[in-house]
């Protein structure tokens, strides 16, 4: 294979992977979320929403640090769940600077009719597919995702969102064998609270 025919497969295989990403965030998920709640949620509050209840993201700062945007992105997006009920924000026991988020009942119950719906249009969609290629391509996707990330600047303030997908799993450490940016930031966390709980 040429040099340039490479680089052409490479380009048609990216151009690919943009369209299915478009495909997933603008189609699919924008409209579902139409669909199964009247527009309620746009798709960035309905994924602050998965992640507080998925992950272990329980301040501004963890959700910051999450979707890599600022804390002051994070409090504003943060606060607008708040206003309309949908997501709870409290002082931490042990550090009163620290805020704590959890999903109101409100919240809760909005997210699993979206989840619900969600789950059916997605058994209806990927049913068509065998599910040996489905596994196939997840394994794919995951390694190019890591070696991207490898290849970057900044690799170690990279965090792939793992967390809003397999709440148990992050792929930096499964494949790797390191931890990303959020995790570091929450393994930091968690030594400060250990000590504070100690003293």
């Amino acid at each position: 294979m040429s040099e340039s025919s490479g680089l052409d497969l490479i380009a048609t295989f990216l151009g690919s992977a943009n369209i299915f990403m478009f495909a997933v965030n603008d189609v699919f998920e924008e409209r579902l979320l139409k669909q199964a709640i009247s527009g309620q949620l746009t798709v960035s509050q309905a994924k602050l929403l998965k992640l507080v209840s998925l992950s272990d993201a329980q301040t501004v700062g963890d959700v910051a640090a999450f979707l890599g945007i600022s804390n002051a992105a994070a409090s504003k997006a943060v606060d607008k769940l708040v206003r309309r009920n949908l997501m709870r924000r409290r002082e931490g026991e042990t550090d009163r600077r620290s805020i704590h988020l959890s999903l109101s009942d409100l919240g809760r119950n909005l997210l699993d009719t979206y989840d619900a719906v969600r789950q059916r249009k997605l058994e209806e969609i990927f049913g068509q597919v065998p599910p040996d290629e489905l596994r196939k391509a997840a394994e794919f996707l995951n390694r190019l995702s890591t070696l991207i990330v490898d290849h970057s600047a900044k690799a170690e303030e990279i965090c792939l969102q793992c967390g809003m997908y397999f709440p148990e799993r992050c792929l930096l450490q499964e494949l790797e064998g390191r931890d990303c940016y959020y995790s570091k930031r929450r393994s930091r966390r968690d030594s400060r609270a250990t000590a504070a709980d100690n003293a």
